[in-house]
């Protein structure tokens, strides 16, 4: 937790609520360029779409990653111009294509000939790259099932481009959000290697390489540094590409604002539930539809810190009527002994992915509020 964080706590603002240290955000951006100096940073914007945060990004020159319309017109309204946008999901309807189209977004994503077709019905002339479906091992939140093709059936994707009229521009690849390992990454290089050096021989010369997401932060166990992803990174492509190198991107979220946020919550209940358990039951009034999503199957495990004192072990869940929202049940957290309903409970290193993840009134329960300082 940054001091300016700690200094705004101390004003005891209402629960649940996120509260982001922007000058955090801007020493991240900072760390990748360093760590990647080739490669163009494309923020996720789906990560914390804040407008303080685009504002930021864009003023020092980020791209973005857009998700959909909305998150496209988040970024032209913080500066960001058309040509530094991405239209990354490869599920887009018809009339998001072709307003991002009007609007002069250049790259479109797509996994399939169907969504191939669309973008060259409303997106004519477009500039495409075909996301690859790789080994998300090392990663706490895979991507793989969803999205992502062959490498045989991107080949023919690819080569299918110009005769609809599009420029068969680049790849794309996920290894999975807080992907923990940096092999992932080189091995994914090596299988797209592949692919560029075979359409080139089929006639086509892509442009672009882009390398998704991924980079992780610390929760409750190390991670590697920056640094490490990038030197990694910067080997394989050095190694499976030689100086032929393409254009570089990459699609920081989580690295880029997720330690920047503390949640500050309240105890709603604490109790004990079985006689056989000595667990207490930890009741807080933000919890998996409240923002805390990524906790579905205990996937991303927060730091959580409650006050002082000795301490005891714990299942921690939302306030909702919702038997499934449960924050943690097997993985073992400790609290204080002495918690009682009303404390303050904070959950650290809840920057990306929880505003955005947050339900709209379930329960009757208003989305946290969120302060950028």
């Amino acid at each position: 937790m940054t001091p300016k964080i700690a200094s705004f706590l101390d004003t005891q603002p209402a629960t649940p609520c996120l509260v982001l240290d922007l000058d955090r955000v801007a020493e991240n951006y900072a760390a990748l360029r360093r760590a990647l100096p080739a490669a163009k940073i494309y923020y996720a914007v789906k990560a914390n779409p804040a407008a303080p945060i685009l504002d930021l990004l864009a003023a020092r020159g980020s791209c973005f990653d857009a998700a959909s319309l909305p998150e496209i017109e988040m970024c032209l309204a913080a500066g960001a111009p058309a040509s530094a946008i991405s239209f990354g999901n490869t599920v887009k309807k018809p009339s998001a294509i072709a307003a991002a189209h009007k609007l002069g977004v250049p790259l479109y994503a797509f996994d399939s000939i169907e969504e191939l077709e669309k973008i060259a019905a409303h997106a004519p002339g477009a500039k495409v790259y075909c996301r690859i479906a790789v080994n998300n091992e090392g990663a706490e939140w895979p991507l793989s099932k969803k999205f992502g093709t062959t490498l045989d059936r991107a080949k023919v994707l690819m080569l299918a481009a110009p005769a609809l009229g599009l420029v068969p521009h680049g790849l794309s690849f996920h290894v999975g959000s807080q992907q923990t390992g940096t092999a992932a990454y080189e091995t994914a290089i090596a299988e797209v290697a592949m692919l560029f050096t075979d359409l080139k021989a089929a006639g086509v010369e892509l442009k672009m390489l882009n390398l998704g997401g991924g980079f992780p932060i610390r929760y409750l166990s190390d991670v590697p540094e920056a640094d490490a992803f990038g030197t990694a990174i910067m080997d394989a492509m050095v190694e499976h590409f030689g100086n032929d190198l393409p254009e570089i991107l990459i699609e920081p979220g989580r690295s880029m604002v997720g330690n920047a946020g503390v949640v500050a919550s309240e105890v709603v209940l604490v109790c004990r539930r079985m006689e056989a358990d000595a667990r207490r039951w930890v009741y807080l009034d933000i919890g998996r539809y409240g923002g805390l999503a990524e906790t579905e199957g205990e996937a991303i495990r927060y730091r959580i810190t409650a006050g002082n004192g000795q301490t005891g072990p714990v299942v921690l869940a939302g306030p909702s009527c919702d038997g499934v929202d449960v924050i943690y049940e097997k993985t073992p957290y400790h609290l204080p002994l002495e918690l009682k309903s009303g404390d303050r409970v904070l959950i650290h290193d809840t920057g990306a992915y929880v505003t955005t993840y947050a339900s709209q009134n379930f329960n009757g329960f208003a989305p946290l509020q969120e302060y950028y300082v």
